[in-house]
């Protein structure tokens, strides 16, 4: 099983339709499984394995 790392979440908001009618509406985060080096499977948004990419990069 995958550990979520971040207390991220989803936003909500409303759908307008043509007439402005307003329905309540979740827009969820777009979490991805990743794989550690150690081995254990971790849940990250894109955003934050974009972030980590880029720290592995400047650090090498």
């Amino acid at each position: 099983m995958a550990v979520k790392v971040t207390g991220r979440k989803p936003s909500f908001g409303n759908r307008r339709s043509h007439s402005l009618r307003a329905t309540r509406h979740k827009q969820g985060l777009n979490l991805q499984v990743v794989r550690l080096e150690d081995g254990t499977r971790v849940r990250l948004t894109t955003r934050e394995l974009k972030t980590l990419r880029k720290d592995q990069k400047t650090a090498a």
